[in-house]
């Protein structure tokens, strides 16, 4: 099994985790609310990544390399800001799907991939042609996905809409602290962060008995571990010997998947319209992830380098 063969199989796992994570996600409303829900997965994912970083640790110790405390306070800063806004992402994402199918939700939810080239302007990234393309193909695809007739838009549409452009503002804040960081405590604290704005929320708001937590108990696992910390960890190991355009087309699959699981598993059934829209979606987030001219240039200047 050769190492490209095998950094694609990590990514195309990462993928199927996280569109199986919509079902999960909507299964699991039909026993609890959704902060709390949002909550108790935070929380156990960032239990679950917690084994994960202390092996990290463990390894570069035994490789003879420092562990650095030295950025900390970078370290917090980074996931309390990505914290809050995967508390709003992700929170709009679980109320959204009280009434929007899982297929349609990841197809909404991978608008993010989009909507990043655009928000990268205002911090003087260049914008390619194809990305302006996709961005157009994308607008359209959501309109025959979520606009009904009159031009109206349901409610629980409008919520997943707005959370994909808070998933694109998350990407953006976690690159830029990503790199200087160990990425699994980020993520953690990130995970921690959410997990108890979502848990102060839902006391607040929502009244859930100990037994609907106890039902959903099996989704609230699935999102908490497999689709947080396994998920995040094939991603990374995925990542650090595959092809960028290559990883980034098949994580993108993750919406692909939703629906096909949604159909499979919550008996989901998408209007010919519907359909339409998923289709030209697909097409948007892949056209959004064919690198520029320039860009392959600023990659062969990096390899010579």
């Amino acid at each position: 099994m050769n190492q490209n063969f095998r950094s694609n199989a990590c990514l195309l796992g990462t993928a199927i985790l996280w569109g199986f994570a919509f079902v999960a996600q909507r299964d699991g409303m039909g026993d609890m609310g959704p902060f709390m829900f949002s909550a108790i997965r935070m929380l156990l994912g960032t239990v679950s990544l917690i084994p994960i970083f202390l092996f990290t640790d463990k390894r570069k110790k035994a490789r003879g390399e420092k562990i650095t405390h030295m950025n900390e306070g970078f370290l917090w800063k980074g996931g309390i800001a990505a914290g809050i806004i995967i508390f709003i992402a992700g929170n709009l994402q679980q109320v959204g799907l009280v009434s929007v199918d899982a297929g349609k939700t990841a197809f909404i939810t991978a608008l993010y991939i989009l909507l990043v080239p655009l928000f990268g302007i205002f911090l003087k990234h260049r914008t390619s042609l194809l990305n302006w393309i996709a961005v157009a193909v994308g607008v359209v695809g959501l309109y025959f996905l979520c606009v009904k007739s009159g031009f109206s838009i349901a409610w629980g549409d409008l919520l997943v809409l707005i959370g994909a452009f808070f998933w694109a503002f998350h990407i953006l804040v976690f690159d830029h602290f990503a790199p200087k960081v160990d990425v699994a405590k980020l993520v953690a604290i990130q995970f921690l962060v959410a997990g108890l704005i979502s848990l102060a929320v839902a006391l607040i708001t929502e009244t859930n008995a100990v037994s609907d937590i106890l039902a959903a108990a099996p989704n609230l696992l699935y999102t908490g571990i497999g689709s947080s910390a396994l998920a995040f960890t094939l991603q990374g190991l995925g990542q650090k010997h595959a092809n960028p355009t290559v990883a980034s087309i098949i994580l993108s699959c993750e919406s692909m998947f939703g629906a096909v699981f949604g159909a499979i598993f919550l008996h989901e059934v998408l209007a010919g319209r519907e359909l339409l829209g998923c289709v030209l979606m697909m097409i948007a987030i892949l056209l959004a992830q064919i690198p520029s001219p320039s860009d392959k240039n600023k990659s062969v200047k990096k390899n010579e380098v």
